[in-house]
């Protein structure tokens, strides 16, 4: 194989990769950016399995047979997983993919740092250029960050671990961010003196800090913002294995991880944008500390509530419908109730749509992969810039399980999340609120949209609610 042909084939399979994060811009065209991606990455593989046998032809025989072994487990791991894994599951998939890119970045290095003529970087026993040195030095310790920090946001997505740090809530302690300061001017420090002197110490002390820096960036986050979270290490993932391309000088590497980590910057922008956050701000943790004051009171105030029959009565009466899904959807895995639902009230003539928040769930589209799964059209699915001036003049509006992205208190100076855009669910005439109880949502805050005179709470796992609406509009 000519280096022309690797080139050129390496050219192809980054037009893919372009291709797949256009294609998944938009549920209509996932699939095929899945399959562009798919293609992308195959081609690749098999082009870098071809340029080891061109290149290193000594070691192609025996070296190989570890590769297509560690293609093979990783290869049958990750098919396992995504056969398997639940779509409530799915932002705790993406953390821990995050992290294994992470680790990768991390072992790359120190094979590098250890044996850098294997890697045809010098020849054996001459030292690496300084150039590359630092290339390494930041895709090491940006690989260390996004492991360990991936960790913690997988135990916080997941919310079934007793493990303090993987807990929702924020965890914050006096002095954390002067701390947090310290040690990457220390990461940074033995980062430079490894860089100058391409010493094990210094690399191996750096890596030691870039570990617990991850971790303690990401415990001070609160719940609410965790969707951004998951983009901005998606980005740090993205960054780290384009470092590691620039130190093997492999355009591939260089080229995907460039991508993979402008979408996740750009990504974690629009959240930020979507939620009225600084994107600073949110990677200092000060999201939602006053969270747990706002919904104390809670238990003391009344709601008005109401019966699935309650439900399918209004319903019914209705000529225009919106259904606002959230995690509470998505855990009780009622979207195929919903969109039976949805189909009896559209044979009655009442138009239904559905309204989605950008941060609605644990990790953006996840709302919109829930609906896509259970084959909703998509013109039935509408984003919030685009529906909220048609809350106004609608009928019902059902909230199935969301609570910060309709909460009114985003609306309230002083409030913590003052200024986040909502759906403006509050504006219906009459609205429907499915909850399991009165209990805070993820930024910790009670919502006042319960306590209006026009809203009825029908409290209960959304599929059985939904699913009983479905037999009472029968």
């Amino acid at each position: 194989m000519s280096m022309n042909l690797v080139v050129l084939l390496y050219l192809v399979a980054s037009v893919c990769f372009i291709q797949a994060l256009k294609g998944l811009s938009h549920p209509t065209t996932s699939r095929m950016g899945n399959a562009f991606g798919m293609a992308g990455m195959a081609i690749a593989v098999a082009t870098t399995v071809a340029l080891i046998f061109k290149l290193r032809p000594e070691i192609a025989g025996p070296g190989m047979g570890w590769v297509l072994a560690g293609v093979a487990v990783g290869g049958t791991l990750g098919a396992v997983m995504a056969k398997r894994v639940e779509m409530t599951k799915m932002p705790e998939l993406v953390a821990f993919m995050h992290s294994m890119i992470g680790l990768a970045a991390v072992f790359i290095a120190v094979a590098t740092v250890a044996e850098p003529w294997a890697l045809g970087l010098v020849q054996r026993g001459e030292p690496i250029p300084m150039g590359n040195r630092l290339e390494l030095f930041i895709g090491a310790f940006v690989g260390a960050i996004t492991f360990s920090g991936s960790v913690i946001a997988f135990g916080k997505l997941s919310g079934k671990y007793k493990f303090r740090l993987f807990q929702g809530a924020p965890v914050v302690f006096k002095g954390q961010h002067l701390l947090n300061l310290a040690l990457a001017l220390a990461m940074l420090g033995f980062g430079a003196a490894f860089v100058v002197t391409q010493d094990w110490t210094p690399f191996w002390i750096m890596l030691a800090i870039a570990f617990v820096l991850g971790v303690l960036i990401i415990i001070p986050i609160g719940g609410a913002d965790m969707p951004v979270v998951v983009s901005m290490l998606n980005s740090y993932s993205g960054w780290a294995a384009a470092g590691i391309g620039f130190s093997l000088n492999n355009s591939m590497l260089i080229i995907a991880g460039s991508l993979v980590g402008s979408s996740g910057a750009i990504l974690s922008y629009i959240m930020c944008k979507a939620m009225n956050r600084s994107f600073f701000n949110v990677i200092l943790g000060g999201f939602g500390q006053e969270g747990g004051a706002a919904a104390a009171d809670a238990t003391q105030r009344s709601v008005k509530s109401g019966s699935s029959d309650d439900v399918a009565f209004m319903l019914s009466n209705a000529d225009s419908v919106i259904i606002v899904p959230g995690y509470g959807l998505a855990v009780a895995r009622a979207q195929h109730a919903v969109k039976e639902m949805a189909q009896k009230l559209q044979a009655k003539g009442i138009e239904v749509r559905y309204a989605i928040h950008p941060v609605a769930g644990r990790m953006p589209g996840h709302m919109n992969v829930l609906l896509a799964e259970a084959e909703v059209p998509y013109d039935h699915v509408v984003e919030m810039e685009d529906i909220n001036s048609d809350f106004g003049q609608t009928d019902v509006v059902m909230v199935l399980g969301a609570n910060d992205v309709v909460n009114p208190a985003a609306l309230v100076k002083g409030s913590p999340i003052y200024g986040m855009p909502i759906l403006d669910a509050y504006k219906a005439r009459t609205v429907i609120v499915n909850k399991r109880s009165m209990a805070a949502g993820y930024a910790g805050l009670d919502n006042e949209l319960f306590y209006m005179d026009k809203t009825m709470m029908v409290f209960g796992d959304a599929k059985k609610v939904v699913e009983d609406i479905v037999k009472a509009l029968e």
